[in-house]
């Protein structure tokens, strides 16, 4: 790999970074800043509000980048995500903190779908299984380490550090893309945007991720108002928005890809395996944490295995697909270690025996890795060079919502749990009860939804010219105009 290449892979892996850190860095400071700034009844909207800003902005600044470049929308998207993550850190108050991290996320809808359509941009085809590979393996190592350094901030510095952290990684990876980063001017400049869509697509997401977010809460069923108002309100919208997409010179999301039957399984397979991997990264901590009275900084450490395991099912795929051009085969044999992995976690109690528990995290990881790189493959190959943008952001967009969903499933019956067992045999018990209910549930439905897909998707390949233009391997369905 060149020199210049290799500062510029810096640059994607960074925006990468950026982006799936600051998903997970916080939930480990959130107690503290609570208690500091006096706001423990808004403790969710820290992350809600972020969650529905960046999840919001990820098919725009998808869309955006095909019509206009990506360099222009990367450094508005960097830029605006630093402004956030300043302005977090000297929050004085909840409602401040709120409002930042909502500005925040608006930012970082840019960094991982642009980061992965940089891919397609930047490298041959033939080397974008291992890119991808190693963008999985960062993916991992953010998910994993975001827990762990929020937690060595908050027990040695200050809070604020989980997000002044973002800063000096942000301010490197903006001189990179402006000094380095070549601009493509993209295919339709003169277009009008789609000003309606995005309102209503906008309108429609935050109403479903407020009902999920009411969900997780305790006292709310889902029959009752809170919850159910708003998930009604977004599948009216959604109704609304496929009826304006339809008609629409330059729609925010080109409605012809779902007709693409890789495109879209690929999307429910991202949407699903979502269930286990959130399964693993939420609630093993946890188990630690509260089963096990270790410390954040110290539960964060103990998942390692799992990381690792991602890490080197993300770059092993990643190799694997670009020496044989073939994404499929490697695709299928992922959920099978998912749903050994986490349906072995049923057996999960306080005195649960380390190797036993590494054995079943290293299944997990190793499921999971191959689905952050090799989906990514898949989907890119799969649509034309035109529309690489827009579906690496839906890509990232049903996995973000999978998170949501299976959080809001995950809380209610983590919960049920507790209450049910603290009272007989205790809250540790009561606790790693609750994790070996929660994970198995979540992973196994996860894995059987994915691999249903997966099976169903036509046995295509990678492009193999430099232009993106052509595949090795046909696909089923017929080529997008």
């Amino acid at each position: 790999m060149s020199g210049k290449n290799g500062i510029l892979l810096l640059a994607v892996l960074g925006g990468m970074f950026l982006a799936m850190l600051d998903q997970t860095i916080v939930g480990t400071a959130l107690p503290r800043i609570t208690a500091e700034l006096n706001g423990t009844d808004l403790y969710t909207w820290v992350v809600t509000a972020y969650l529905l800003t960046s999840t919001v902005t990820v098919p725009l600044y998808g869309r955006l980048s095909d019509v206009h470049g990506r360099k222009p929308l990367l450094l508005i998207g960097v830029t605006v995500f630093l402004v956030g993550s300043i302005l977090c850190g000297a929050a004085q108050s909840m409602g401040q903190l709120i409002a930042f991290r909502g500005l925040q996320g608006l930012g970082a809808g840019a960094l991982l779908p642009l980061s992965l359509a940089l891919v397609v941009d930047l490298f041959p085809p033939e080397r974008s299984g291992r890119v991808q590979g190693a963008l999985g393996g960062v993916m991992a190592l953010s998910y994993v380490a975001g827990p762990f350094l929020g937690g060595l901030f908050t027990d040695h510095a200050s809070w604020r550090w989980a997000f002044y952290v973002n800063v000096p990684i942000g301010v490197a990876l903006v001189a990179i893309i402006w000094l380095r980063l070549p601009h493509r001017s993209g295919t339709g400049r003169g277009a009008r945007p789609d000003y309606l869509g995005i309102a209503i697509f906008a309108a429609a997401i935050s109403a479903l991720l407020l009902g999920l977010t009411e969900k997780g809460l305790d006292d709310h069923t889902w029959a009752s108002a809170p919850v159910l108002g708003p998930i009604a309100a977004a599948f009216v919208l959604l109704a609304v928005f496929v009826v304006v997409e339809r008609r629409v010179e330059q729609p925010i999301v080109p409605l012809e890809l779902f007709a693409n039957r890789t495109y879209t399984l690929v999307n429910v397979a991202s949407f699903s395996t979502a269930f286990s991997l959130f399964a693993g990264v939420v609630f093993l901590p946890r188990y630690f944490q509260e089963a096990h009275g270790l410390s954040a900084t110290s539960s964060g450490l103990h998942i390692y295995p799992l990381m690792l395991a991602m890490v080197a099912g993300s770059a092993l795929t990643g190799a694997l697909i670009s020496r044989t051009g073939r994404y499929k085969p490697w695709l299928l044999t992922a959920p099978v270690f998912l749903a050994a992995g986490t349906l072995l976690c049923a057996n999960l109690a306080v005195d649960t025996t380390t190797p036993a528990l590494i054995v079943w995290m290293v299944l997990i990881g190793l499921g999971m890795g191959p689905m952050l790189s090799g989906l990514t493959v898949a989907i890119q190959s799969s649509v034309p060079p035109r529309h690489t943008g827009t579906a690496s952001a839906n890509l990232t967009f049903f996995r973000q919502i999978g998170g949501s969903v299976a959080l809001a499933l995950a809380g209610t019956a983590y919960s049920s749990v507790v209450v049910r067992e603290a009272p007989l045999h205790g809250l540790p018990f009561a606790h790693a009860a609750a994790t070996a209910t929660v994970i198995p549930w979540l992973g196994v439905a996860g894995a059987v939804v994915a691999v249903l897909a997966l099976l169903f998707m036509p046995d295509g390949g990678l492009r193999r010219d430099p232009a993106g233009q052509e595949r090795t391997l046909a696909a089923a369905q017929p080529e997008l105009a």
